[in-house]
């Protein structure tokens, strides 16, 4: 099990941009078809923008169409977690870091195989480690 990372408000807003910060801390969520990482194949790994935490490989990542970076599965099961969200009328699950508890996005049951699973995250919630890059905890 991985240490939690738990900041004040003041030392995240010190630390992210502040689409960062609506969308890891505000559970907010960046217009379909914006985020950077549409499109992208590059090998390597996707990280917790907040805090460095390995969340998937670029293998499982997929176009779904949607507007948003699409995988079909965490890199491992306690790298995220999943939470109920009735937010605006629907009932989806959330899905947040593991370490740090930012809100990356929502995973919906109408994935590919080998899951099932459409991991759909927001693209600035996640930074991308080349291929040989291996991922550092931020404190």
């Amino acid at each position: 099990m991985q240490t939690r990372l738990i900041l004040s408000d003041e030392e995240w807003r010190k630390r992210l941009t502040p689409e960062q910060y609506h969308v890891l801390r505000e559970h907010g969520t960046e217009r379909p078809g914006t985020g950077c990482f549409l499109g992208t194949q590059e090998p390597g790994t996707y990280v917790c923008a907040g805090c460095g935490n390995p969340l998937f490989r670029s293998g499982t990542k997929f176009e779904s169409g949607t507007g948003w970076p699409s995988f079909t599965e965490p890199i491992s099961p306690d790298a995220i977690v999943r939470v109920r969200d009735t937010s605006y009328g629907m009932i989806r699950t959330e899905v947040r870091c593991a370490r740090c508890d930012g809100h990356l996005g929502h995973v919906f049951p109408d994935g590919p195989p080998p899951t099932g699973e459409r991991f759909c995250m927001n693209s600035v919630a996640l930074k991308h480690l080349p291929e040989g890059v291996a991922p550092t905890l931020l404190q």
